[in-house]
């Protein structure tokens, strides 16, 4: 059973494609006009072991904020394509996640039922070009799009980088065991029969 898919979404603000397959080995092809968000992207493809390529342009002469919700639309879309009628998965995943003195704790459960929490208390300033508050809004268009309560948790720490890619890897890693399979499931994960 093949678990990829690849979507192209075009707007008056966006051009993005973006392929996954969530039993990869953790290959990035990421190229978007944020720089940092490339870097937050590749972290991602290697600590959930999916292969993710993406091309995305955007209307970044105004600000990244189109390109980046786009972009996490996107990928929110693709992984609910590659998981199909999710038999077999898991469905909740955790992690947590030290980056040098920075420590993120992530927990989701990919139920259908969209929901963000997100304790992340940063200053408005930027990393580069980045707004930081601009990830929040990439995990909710993810967390929308997926479905999936997503809860970000930020324990401690003081470099926004770090905290950031404690986020980043987190949420991956704690995907990755979302969507394992398991051989003692049988149908969905869920006493509905539906999720």
């Amino acid at each position: 059973m093949s678990r990829t898919a690849s979507i192209e979404r075009v707007t008056k603000e966006t051009s993005i494609k973006l392929s996954i397959n969530l039993d990869g080995t953790g290959k990035g092809d990421i190229s978007t006009p944020v720089p940092f968000l490339n870097h937050m992207l590749d972290l991602f493809a290697r600590h959930g072991l999916f292969d993710l390529t993406l091309q995305a342009k955007g209307d970044i002469d105004i600000d990244f904020h189109h390109t980046v919700e786009d972009i996490g639309i996107v990928l929110g879309n693709a992984v609910k394509e590659a998981l199909g009628n999710k038999e077999g998965i898991k469905r909740y995943g955790k992690a947590t996640v030290p980056m040098d003195e920075a420590l993120a704790n992530v927990a989701l459960d990919l139920s259908g039922r969209p929901y963000l929490v997100y304790n992340v208390n940063l200053p408005k300033v930027k990393v580069g070009e980045f707004d930081v508050e601009l990830a929040k809004e990439f995990f909710q268009a993810f967390s929308n799009n997926l479905g999936a309560n997503l809860h970000i948790n930020v324990m401690y720490g003081d470099n926004v980088h770090h905290i950031l890619e404690a986020c980043f890897k987190a949420t991956a890693r704690a995907l990755d065991m979302a969507t394992q399979l398991d051989q003692r499931i049988t149908g969905v994960m869920s006493t509905k029969g539906l999720i």
